[in-house]
C-alpha cells in the first residue's frame, strides 16, 4: 500500500480532506507509529501546539510538511482555514507537543466543531503518558479515572483530594516540578499518610524513575532529593475499598462527628443518624481514625 492509499483509508479520489489526530512521542523520538510518520510526511498541514518545539520531531525525522500554530488561545480563529483547505481535498493533522493530542493539551475546540459539520477527523493512536504510567504503576487498572492536572492553588486542591476519599478507582493526575512537593502534602493532609501513591516522572526520558510508596514516604523522599521534583510527573493513587452507599454517609457523618466529639460518642450518634449497627459503626469510626 503507499502512501496516498493510507491518507486516503484506500481511497483514491475524494472531494474531502480529513483530519488526522496523530501521537507524537512523549520523550523518546523513537516511540511514533510508521503510519504516523507516513501521515506526517504527507498532509498538506499540521497543527502544532508549539511549532517551536514540534520541529524538533520533524528535523529529527525529516519531515517538511507546513507547520501550522493551533494552541488554546487561536483554536476558534483557525477554524474558517481549516474547513477551507479540507473543503479542498487537502488532509490535515493535528499534534500536541507530546502524546495523544485533547488529553489535556488543545484540540476539542477543533475536533467538536469538524465533528459538528460532518468532516471526517480521524485518530492516529501512539504514545500516551498516561497509559504508559499505568501500565508500569502496579495498581489495579481495570477501572481508574483522570482528572488532568491538580488544582494549582492550594485550597481548591484539596477540596478536589477530598473528593477521592470514598473512590475505589484508581485516580491518575498530571502534576508539574514545582507544585509535586505541596500536592503530596496536601495528600497526606487529606487522605492520610498512609495513602498508597506510584509517581512516574520523566517516562521514556534519560531520568525516568518510578516511585511507590505510602504518601509520606514519597513525600519525604521527594523532600530530601531535590532531583526527583523536577521534569513533568504522572501521579497515581490507589483507590479506597469500594464501599455500599449507606457506608458513604456513615463515613461523612462520622468525620463531622469525629471532629468535635470523643470516638465512641461520635459512633453511637453516627449509628443513630443511620441506622447501621453500633458495632460496624464504631469499627468504621476505629479505622478512619488509624488512616488519619
Amino acid at each position: 500500500m503507499d502512501t496516498k492509499e493510507i491518507i486516503d483509508d484506500g481511497t483514491s479520489e475524494k472531494s474531502q480532506g480529513t483530519l488526522f489526530v496523530v501521537a507524537t512521542p512523549i520523550g523518546n523520538l523513537g516511540d511514533i507509529s510508521h503510519r504516523a510518520l507516513e501521515i506526517l510526511n504527507n498532509v498538506e498541514t499540521v497543527l502544532a501546539e508549539d511549532t517551536r518545539h514540534s520541529k524538533r520531531l520533524f528535523n529529527h525525522y525529516g519531515i517538511s510538511s507546513k507547520l501550522r500554530s493551533c494552541h488554546q488561545h487561536n483554536e476558534d480563529q483557525i477554524l474558517d482555514w481549516l474547513y477551507q483547505t479540507l473543503d479542498a481535498g487537502n488532509d490535515v493533522a493535528l499534534i500536541s507537543d507530546a502524546g495523544t493530542p485533547l488529553i489535556s493539551d488543545p484540540g476539542f475546540v477543533v475536533v467538536r466543531a469538524l465533528r459538528e459539520r460532518g468532516y471526517r477527523v480521524n485518530a492516529v493512536p501512539g504514545a500516551s503518558s498516561i497509559i504508559a504510567a499505568l501500565s508500569i504503576a502496579g495498581l489495579p487498572t481495570d477501572r481508574f479515572v483522570f482528572d488532568g492536572f491538580s488544582s494549582a492553588k492550594g485550597p481548591a486542591r484539596r477540596i478536589q483530594l477530598a473528593k477521592y476519599e470514598t473512590e475505589s478507582r484508581t485516580i491518575v493526575l498530571l502534576e508539574s516540578s514545582h507544585r509535586i512537593v505541596a500536592c503530596l502534602q496536601d495528600i497526606v493532609n487529606v487522605l492520610g499518610e498512609s495513602r498508597q501513591l506510584v509517581i512516574a516522572r520523566e517516562l521514556t526520558k534519560k531520568f525516568e524513575t518510578v516511585l511507590a510508596g505510602s504518601a509520606a514516604e514519597l513525600l519525604e523522599l521527594l523532600v530530601t532529593d531535590a532531583n526527583q521534583t523536577r521534569g513533568e510527573f504522572v501521579l497515581m493513587l490507589h483507590g479506597v475499598k469500594e464501599v455500599e452507599s449507606d457506608q458513604v454517609d456513615a463515613i461523612a457523618i462520622l468525620k463531622v462527628l469525629m471532629s468535635e466529639l470523643p470516638l465512641k460518642q461520635a459512633a453511637r450518634i453516627a449509628a443513630k443518624l443511620t441506622g447501621n449497627r453500633k458495632n460496624d459503626t464504631y469499627e468504621l469510626a476505629l479505622s478512619l481514625k488509624s488512616e488519619n
